[in-house]
């Protein structure tokens, strides 16, 4: 479960968007934003540009256009592509140089991939920021990525052109070599040096799709061989020399202090070097233990002997907690979206709903883990994170330095689903109290600070908790006449510097987004975001994580009511103004044998279609009951992601999203908490998914020559309703909550 993305909201996206057109609409001036979030950078070390000679600058070009900050060709022949992205599983290392080399006309089979640095070269060419999230790594850079190779190229023409004394137009290029009319060939290997002298032309003519000879085939990931064989290094292999590891004691309440301490049996371990109190997120203290290994730091934080002091913070329990959203739902609250509600007392069909989301932790394959190593007037931060330059100014924060004295060797991370862009920076900044302490208590060593799974799951930021209830009026054609909808849940961006961008009437749009569209809904919504202590932030897909199941079912429960095809019923709400919609969702159909096929007995159905980060996914399912239990048993998907770049890098998305999606579904995928203490701390009482839950998956892509749209967190929302509506056809019971509860 690497193959995974960061979570921007659609919502966050859509404001950026915007912004690039128009700075003025924001109450914090987007320059100031920038700076703040773009400082430190993907700084993953120096590398050699093109060639040796650097090509001029182009004076209408910005740094994100320019060649030479992203193409180096040896001698060879070898082309290595730089990449303006954190590659954590979602394939970007080969994506992005699929791009360039395409427009390039390189030899696939000598081009290579390298992680960018905190130059204003690798910035996203939209948002201005130096980030890897919202499935926007593909969308955002493809027409950036193919100018690259397209201008890398036409000064390799020319070059060539110049040593041969011919006319530019009589020359072509194919596999890494420029050839002329009478036969002769060059390598780029060749030419490199001579065409990285020239200037960098500003325009440049791109392929016509149809002549695409790498992009749109299904091809290998160029980290694979190092992933499958254990030789990939991830942010916790961090190895430097003289480097001591520490672990954290964690207050059992979030934002609880000590009262007293006891770490006489720690520091009497073997390879214990020191035992610090450090503050840690929400307000709250921690002990550090610092030994030569985890395992004695480990051993030195299990001896420590510790009196929490948690009677000046909130203790959240999670059944009360519900009880209390129930409550709030009653109350009139901030308006989202406010149609007309009379046509409810009269509607001839009337539907109520209660939906229970959890919160879930994000549990990626690997820990939260960040190495410091402190300088006299600097610091050096190797660490997984998707926004460094948001860490980079918090590390600067807690050290007195400034940003930019603060590198970020931003390091291959084992997933993320989230959990590794935080606007607290909350695990960065731990690690960097942890340095700052151990510098203070005489230890001049880089320090790697290491969660452990349990650490993780019970360390805060999770998806919140969330309350739905719908009532809806509809007739006996399944027109809905009025739709009444409370969301009752925590808000991820209030308090922190998206809140600006997000929350907007009191409403943050993290939360709602997945309501409605594509369907033509008379809604009224009324949010609610209470204060709670559970520190929380976005998932896998954000609000389409429960927006999309509350949907999706409510249609198909509204389709057997009326008793009309769940198919059928959704193309006739979409209708025509959504033909991405369509087209994904018959794909699935068609592909599936859906209305076709016999099912074998104790099978059924369940159709689920959504659209997050501009990319439509549509899921046709099998599923049956085995022992009692919900089992998934097959899966067909519809994808609309306009053009497919590496079609193997979509299925591999859709099916890594599709399990995490039916992570939400299992008995046990849930965070509760209790006296304020989260219950749960690894895999055997937080669950996910086994390989003998993992169903078939074919996944079907609608053919499209437009600009591709994100492929990280789309093919998680639709999964959860469709798995629903399946069971919810054998037993006749609406599955409301998750994880699903049959009894």
């Amino acid at each position: 479960m690497l193959n995974h993305t960061l979570e921007m909201p659609r919502a966050l996206q859509d404001l950026l968007e915007r912004d690039a057109a128009d700075e003025s609409t924001l109450a914090l001036p987007r320059r100031s934003f920038l700076k703040l979030a773009g400082a430190g950078g993907l700084a993953l070390g120096a590398y050699p540009l093109l060639a040796s000679a650097q090509a001029p600058a182009a004076a209408g070009l910005k740094p994100t256009q320019q060649p030479s900050a992203f193409v180096q060709i040896a001698p060879n022949g070898e082309v290595t592509v730089t990449i303006n992205r954190l590659e954590f599983g979602q394939g970007v290392q080969t994506g992005l140089p699929m791009i360039l080399a395409e427009e390039l006309d390189a030899d696939w089979g000598l081009v290579r991939s390298r992680n960018g640095s905190s130059d204003p070269a690798y910035l996203d060419p939209l948002f201005g920021l130096h980030m890897t999230g919202g499935s926007n790594s593909i969308k955002n850079s493809y027409t950036q990525y193919r100018e690259l190779g397209a201008r890398a190229r036409a000064m390799l023409l020319s070059a060539a052109a110049a040593r041969w004394n011919v006319d530019v137009a009589t020359l072509r290029t194919q596999a890494g070599q420029v050839i002329a009319a009478d036969g002769r060939k060059l390598g780029y290997g060749a030419l490199a040096e001579a065409a990285m002298a020239l200037p960098v032309p500003e325009q440049v003519t791109l392929k016509n799709p149809k002549d695409f000879r790498l992009i749109g085939r299904a091809t290998t990931r160029l980290d694979a061989r190092a992933k499958s064989s254990g030789r990939q290094d991830f942010g916790i292999d961090t190895r430097l020399p003289g480097q001591l590891t520490a672990v954290v004691a964690h207050p059992p309440v979030f934002g609880a202090r000590l009262r007293s301490l006891d770490d006489s049996a720690a520091r009497a371990i073997k390879g214990v070097k020191a035992v610090l109190r450090i503050p840690v997120d929400q307000g709250g203290e921690g002990v550090a233990v610092v030994a030569e290994g985890y395992w004695p730091a480990k051993q030195g934080r299990e001896a420590l002997k510790l009196d929490w002091d948690t009677s000046t913070v909130e203790k959240v329990d999670s059944e009360k907690l519900l009880a209390q959203y129930r409550e709030l739902a009653k109350q009139p609250g901030a308006r989202a979206f406010d149609a007309d509600m009379a046509p409810l007392a009269t509607a001839p069909r009337q539907l109520e709903a209660e939906f229970v989301f959890p919160y879930l932790a994000h549990a990626p394959m690997e820990p939260l883990n960040c190495t410091v190593s402190l300088g006299k007037d600097r610091a050096e931060l190797w660490v997984g994170t998707q926004c460094p330059g948001l860490d980079a100014a918090a590390a600067a924060g807690v050290l007195g330095l400034k940003p930019e004295q603060v590198t970020m060797q931003v390091q291959m991370a084992g997933g993320g689903f989230g959990r590794r862009f935080v606007g607290s920076s909350d695990y960065v900044v731990e690690a960097c109290n942890v340095a700052k302490a151990a510098r203070a208590a005489g230890l001049d060593a880089p320090i790697r600070t290491l969660w452990s799974r349990e650490d993780d799951i019970k360390g805060g930021y999770y998806r919140p908790m969330h309350l739905h209830r719908a009532r809806i009026g509809f007739d006996e054609r399944g027109n809905v006449l009025a739709w009444d909808h409370v969301l009752v849940g925590q808000s991820i961006t209030t308090g922190t510097v998206f809140g600006q961008f997000m929350v907007k009437n009191g409403i943050d749009g993290t939360a709602t987004e997945g309501l409605r569209e594509p369907y033509p809904l008379p809604m009224r919504l009324t949010v609610h975001h209470p204060k709670v202590n559970v520190p929380v932030l976005w998932w896998r897909s954000v609000g389409s994580t429960h927006t999309a199941y509350v949907m999706e079912t409510l249609l198909d429960e509204i389709a057997r009511a009326t008793k009309q095809d769940p198919v059928a019923y959704r193309l006739r709400l979409i209708g025509d103004k959504h033909p991405r919609h369509r087209a994904a969702l018959q794909l699935a159909v068609d592909k599936s044998g859906y209305g076709k096929k016999q099912l074998p007995a104790g099978r059924a159905w369940g159709v689920a279609v959504h659209e997050s980060f501009s990319t439509v996914v549509a899921y046709v399912v099998e599923a049956s009951l085995k022992d009692g239990q919900p089992l998934l048993n097959r899966v067909t998907a519809g994808v609309h992601c306009n053009l497919a770049v590496n079609p193997r890098s979509i299925e591999a998305q859709v099916q890594g999203a599709a399990l995490m999606g039916l992570s939400m579904c299992l008995p046990g995928a849930a965070i509760t908490l209790k006296d304020g203490v989260v219950e749960q701390s690894n895999f055997g009482d937080f669950a996910v998914p086994r390989i003998t839950d993992m169903p078939q998956i074919a996944v079907h892509v609608v053919p499209s020559a437009e600009p591709p749209t994100g492929m990280g967190e789309p093919g998680l929302p639709p999964l959860a309703p469709a798995f629903a509506n399946a069971i919810t056809r054998l037993t006749g019971k609406p599955l409301r909550e998750l994880p699903f509860k049959l009894a």
